[in-house]
């Protein structure tokens, strides 16, 4: 594993009382404020392939047990629920494919321009959504924020949307006799 998998693996196993909750939603609050991207090297990739192909394997109901041993072979044992291994799992696929990863909490905000990043598409873009009241946002002076979970909404809201047009398109085309 690597040493930053290490690291989270860590950090998950103090969620134990609600003062160190707090103590992580700040850790939280810092890498999405700095930005700090997990950006996989090659072997770091293929290790983080190998770790999530074995906790695939696994059936967890509520908690996994789980003994980690560093390059000085010293062990921790440490128990972790199903939505944390769940939550490893999946940065750890998307890794594995040589994705960068970061962590954020749901109430963060983000810039138009970052907003724009995590959709994949124009600042601009973003801007028109928020004018005609479609991104819901508040400003910081001048500067709109938009929520994590506002974007998240809108994000689920218009792959629906996409979704059911190209459900639409495909009858059509079997419809008209096209091939598809």
């Amino acid at each position: 594993m690597s040493f930053r998998l290490i690291r989270l693996i860590r950090l998950c196993s103090i969620i134990k009382t609600k003062q160190i909750k707090r103590k992580l939603g700040v850790i939280m609050a810092y890498t999405m404020k700095t930005n700090d991207l997990l950006v996989p090297t090659e072997t770091e990739a293929v290790m983080a392939g190998e770790a999530s192909r074995i906790l695939a394997t696994l059936t967890i109901n509520n908690e996994i047990r789980i003994e980690l041993k560093d390059d000085k072979n010293q062990s921790m044992a440490m128990v972790l629920p199903s939505s944390i291994v769940r939550m490893i799992q999946h940065v750890l696929t998307e890794m594995s494919n040589g994705n960068a990863v970061t962590v954020m909490p749901i109430n963060a905000e983000m810039t138009t321009q970052e907003a724009a990043d995590f959709l994949n598409v124009s600042r601009p873009f973003i801007v028109k959504q928020i004018e005609a009241g479609v991104l819901p946002h508040h400003k910081i002076g001048t500067h709109r924020r938009i929520s994590v979970q506002d974007l998240l909404t809108y994000k689920k809201k218009i792959d629906q949307e996409r979704e059911q047009a190209l459900t639409e398109l495909t009858s059509e085309a079997q419809r008209l006799g096209l091939g598809y």
